[in-house]
């Protein structure tokens, strides 16, 4: 290998690492989880490359630590531990031959499987959104008999993030009484959780199963963009992978078999999505931020169990609350639930069990917003709406 391409790995590792704690450090842990693991890979091949090189010391010790942070993060998400460690990164002498790198997964640590017991109409405002999936998975289900040119199998949602985007895809496996299989792109390509191509496969023939039996299924892929994200690098198998992928979603579309599986994917990165891989997904579902009478609904909902002053007005919150998502808001609530909370201990007084905190008022609700800006920027939202102008497909 040259010197130049040498460089391009250590840059290559640079900007992973730099990605990953700027995704870390806002909450995005799937695609954290994903980009370290890519750091550490593209540092071990330099390692194993470059023997001699007197910086392998230092790009070990900086896996290691990733690798830290990684099984950290799968931890605090719930994703249980093998007997030994996920991925193991021996700090061994560099001479004495290649790293050992033990990757283990189970196919179980990544696809949550479930029947969801909440409704789409229950879910606050995107009208839009939901006459989509009506029309494309709803109604055909109840009707097939109704639609001779068949019905779209792959949809796709974007949008910001926390405007319910997950909670629609489960919302309709539960009108079709399907099971729900969700699983993190970011994850399942990750090689330091096992062997991907044959995790997607088995997740397709798990779903093709459960419909054998009878049973509908919907596989919700979260984070897409990791999966068919545009890549000026790829690292491993993930081409193989990406194929793998495409291969079982072109089986799924398949007008041949009027199986009930259907593909929901959601990304809050569309424009990263590569243009030939958008035809698969039929319908283009944009998932806005809540309008004004969806936030005053939630913030009725996240108030329902605190102390409100009854000058405290939801019409005038809702309007306050321009631009926040449906996460932001429940979070602003939260805020004012620790604001009182917090006076009540600092004056001793939490200590008795009947002790109550005072009612929240609009000074309190006020005092959050001026703390709390909206998770969303305006450029971001910009970014959207020109995205749907030329791709959306409802």
């Amino acid at each position: 290998m040259s010197e130049s391409a040498a460089k391009e790995l250590e840059e290559a590792a640079s900007r992973y690492a730099a990605e990953a704690i700027k995704a870390d450090s806002q909450g995005s842990y799937g695609t954290a989880i994903n980009l370290y693991q890519k750091a550490i890979s593209t540092m071990m091949r330099l390692v194993q490359l470059y023997p001699e090189y007197k910086l392998n010391q230092l790009y070990l010790q900086r896996a290691m630590t990733y690798q830290e942070r990684i099984k950290s993060l799968q931890s605090a998400r719930g994703v249980p531990q093998q007997d030994g460690p996920q991925a193991e990164v021996r700090k061994t002498n560099v001479a004495e031959g290649p790293m050992v790198e033990t990757l283990k997964a189970s196919y179980d640590d990544l696809v949550v499987k479930e029947k969801p017991d909440v409704r789409i109409d229950e879910v606050v405002g995107l009208e839009d959104a939901k006459r989509a999936l009506k029309e494309a998975i709803i109604f055909p289900y109840k009707r097939p008999d109704l639609f001779p040119l068949g019905w779209p199998r792959g949809i796709l949602l974007y949008g910001p993030p926390g405007c319910g985007k997950t909670m629609l895809a489960a919302a309709t496996a539960a009108e079709i009484d399907g099971y729900f299989m969700t699983v993190d792109a970011a994850s399942i390509m990750s090689k330091w959780l096992g062997e991907a191509e044959r995790n997607v496969s088995k997740l397709f023939n798990t779903a093709r199963k459960l419909t054998d039996q009878g049973q509908p299924a919907l596989i919700f892929i979260d984070e897409v963009d990791s999966l068919l994200g545009v890549r000026n690098q790829e690292v491993g198998g993930e081409i193989r992978v990406r194929n793998q992928f495409l291969k079982e979603m072109d089986g799924v579309m398949d007008k041949g078999h009027k199986r009930p599986l259907y593909v929901l994917a959601a990304t809050n990165k569309p424009w990263q999505l590569d243009t030939p891989f958008l035809r698969r997904f039929e319908k283009r579902i944009y998932v806005s931020l809540p309008d004004t009478a969806a936030r005053k609904f939630m913030f009725e909902q996240y108030t329902k169990p605190l102390r409100l002053d009854t000058a405290v007005s939801l019409t005038e919150l809702g309007r306050i609350a321009e631009n926040y998502s449906g996460s932001d808001i429940k979070d602003i609530c939260q805020s004012v639930q620790l604001r009182v909370v917090s006076e009540l201990f600092e004056a001793g007084g939490a200590l008795d069990p009947s002790t109550k905190t005072r009612q929240i008022t609009m000074a309190d609700f006020k005092e959050v917003f001026r703390a709390r800006k909206p998770s969303v920027p305006r450029e971001a939202l910009k970014a959207f709406i020109t995205w749907s102008e030329n791709y959306k497909a409802l």
